[in-house]
């Protein structure tokens, strides 16, 4: 029984590859009983695309008495494990997929997502799911998986674990109502953990006074360093000597780092990324993505008043990760209740974010993104860290 009064919800775990710190070890391994985290759905089957050396799925699914499943349409209807599951853990990140001109690794997100929809129809069946990060590296899939979610009226929970972890010092959202400028502060590969910073930026700009009216242009330069060598170098630090980013919020969100050289950002980092996001109603989104200079996200706002308001977000350094237990916590609860903490259109626009951010350093310009023009209204009650709901 679950503490709904229910029969305890089974899940399906589909998942790229399985092995020491991937996604799916933080996620699954969390539900299995794993770094001292006490689940409340079970795991019923698991898929795996691939299995690399190092895996960790059989030894696990073994201990648990879990199948391992051929197929992806196996591991949803469980003909051998009890019937169709309550719910879907889609986790298309890790493993040895092919990389586009463009920088993008090609996870077969949407695949996943299809395969699973198609084992769900046969059955006749609506139940929550869950996919990890952007939905897919190209727009239109993502736009399509959108659709087929809403045509469904599946519910549904997609996106980065960093907006959900602890701004440090804590802040008021309300100062978030009538924000002018937001500038985060990220690190890591360019698409990869883009994207966290992608949703960190949404997270917040969606709770802009009159909600979210999308996004009208996308622009990224720099980061000749980072894994595509298509930016021409220090580009990101031209632009600011021409006045195009504020840099006073650039150092406003540094400030939150304890540690830092006491030196100006670009003399520690040369070559960092810039990302540059227009709203429709005149808010800027900026992402300035480091390499070495910090290992966490952050971010400062500044509303119209001139207020700045600055933290970073306590995602952790160490093994296990502690931000991915808040998004176990968030998952278990949408499969628990159906309810997903924020709009699904939050994560469509955030892919497309990175989606276009991508094909703007490959066409070396400014991108107009009429396809962003996606308006929501941010839900009205959020989850607080133990997954329960803050009415």
């Amino acid at each position: 029984m679950n503490e709904y009064g229910g029969e305890r919800k089974r899940v399906a775990a589909i998942v790229t590859e399985y092995r020491h710190n991937s996604h799916a070890e933080m996620i699954v391994g969390r539900l299995l009983g794993d770094f001292g985290y006490h689940p409340r759905v079970e795991v019923a089957t698991i898929y795996t695309d691939q299995v690399p050396e190092g895996d960790l799925s059989r030894a696990a699914a073994a201990e648990h008495g879990i199948p391992i499943c051929a197929t992806i349409g196996d591991a949803v209807l469980a003909p051998h494990a009890g019937g169709p599951v309550d719910g879907v853990i889609l986790i298309g990140e890790h493993g040895d997929y092919p990389v586009n001109e463009k920088g993008q690794m090609l996870y077969p997100r949407r695949r996943f997502l299809e395969e699973t929809l198609a084992a769900l129809d046969r059955a006749g069946r609506t139940v929550p799911i869950f996919s990890d990060k952007h939905l897919s590296w190209h727009f239109s899939d993502a736009r399509w998986m959108y659709d087929q979610l809403k045509k469904r009226g599946i519910p549904f929970l997609g996106g980065s674990s960093i907006p959900h972890a602890d701004p440090i010092p804590a802040y008021d959202p309300e100062v978030l109502c009538g924000v002018k400028d937001i500038f985060v502060v990220s690190s890591g590969g360019l698409e990869a953990y883009g994207f966290h910073a992608a949703d960190v930026l949404q997270s917040l700009a969606e709770r802009r006074k009159g909600g979210e009216t999308g996004i009208r242009s996308v622009r990224l330069m720099g980061g000749a360093e980072m894994a595509v060598p298509i930016g021409r170098h220090g580009e990101a630090w031209a632009a600011m000597d021409r006045g195009e980013w504020p840099e006073e919020l650039l150092l406003a969100a540094l400030r939150a780092f304890p540690g830092l050289p006491l030196v100006h950002p670009r003399t520690a980092e040369p070559d960092p990324a810039l990302f540059v996001y227009e709203y429709a109603n005149g808010t800027t989104g900026y992402v300035l993505q480091f390499q070495r200079l910090i290992e966490q996200w952050g971010f400062a706002c500044r509303d119209r008043r001139g207020h700045v308001t600055a933290s970073r977000l306590d995602s952790g350094l160490e093994r296990p990760f502690g931000h991915f237990e808040r998004l176990t916590r968030f998952i278990e609860r949408l499969i628990l209740t159906g309810r997903p903490p924020f709009p699904m259109e939050r994560t469509l626009l955030s892919t497309g974010m990175i989606n276009l951010a991508m094909e703007s350093l490959h066409a070396g310009r400014k991108l107009e993104t009429p396809e962003l023009a996606i308006a929501y209204a941010r839900a009205e009650a959020d989850l607080d860290a133990t997954g329960e709901v803050d009415e």
